[in-house]
């Protein structure tokens, strides 16, 4: 897929008041710094879409961008360690999870995890849950420039593992990717691409 267009639409934290244009919407969200905007503008191609920070927690909204005028990128708070009250984190996870629930035009979540990192007790909830409410999903392992290629093939080797031994039947679909050197870009927007297609072509949109 090329990326001819990208433009932001709309913040805010009231699910109601979320876009309402029939288009199919690709949600982004993981723990807090786990690179979500770094890979948001590394994916559309603009160095600004999404606002980049090196404080965790900085995204705090439903952030709505149109991609080629024909599907909406989401980048959502994050969740975990956030530098914001309890009672902010309280509601951004409230609305996090009302939009999962209640968001028709949601086809596909896209869970960020550091793959630097070992399996995150925090990451597997969430994959769970999104298993638990039926929100078809894809795992977007970020960061991956920053080890070698044998860790990454260990790092999600225990992934699987974590995941089959919790009553999945299979590792979830996933993707490896750099916001850095773009690893993983062109195999993510096909997938969105392909996605997309089928959703039109059988009018379920």
């Amino acid at each position: 897929m090329k990326i001819n267009s990208a433009e932001f639409i709309i913040s805010n934290s009231d699910v109601s008041k979320c876009p309402k244009d029939p288009l199919p919407e690709y949600a982004f969200i993981g723990r807090s710094n786990v690179g979500k905007s770094s890979l948001i503008n590394m994916l559309t191609n603009h160095k600004n879409l999404a606002k980049t920070s090196g404080k965790p927690g900085k995204t705090q909204l439903i952030n709505h961008f149109k991609i080629n005028l024909n599907w909406f990128l989401v980048d959502l708070p994050g969740y975990g360690y956030a530098r914001v009250s309890k009672k902010t984190k309280e509601v951004f996870q409230q609305f996090i999870t009302d939009y999962f629930e209640k968001r028709e035009q949601l086809v596909c979540a896209f869970i960020l995890i550091d793959i630097r990192l070992e399996a995150q007790k925090i990451d597997l909830e969430f994959i769970n849950y999104l298993g638990e409410i039926e929100v078809p999903f894809c795992i977007i392992f970020t960061k991956a420039d920053k080890i070698s290629k044998t860790k990454i093939d260990s790092h999600i080797a225990a992934y699987r593992k974590e995941l089959l031994s919790n009553n999945w039947e299979e590792m979830p679909q996933h993707f490896v990717t750099s916001a850095l050197e773009s690893t993983g870009r062109e195999k993510v927007l096909d997938f969105i691409d392909e996605v997309n297609n089928e959703m039109f072509k059988n009018n379920l949109l």
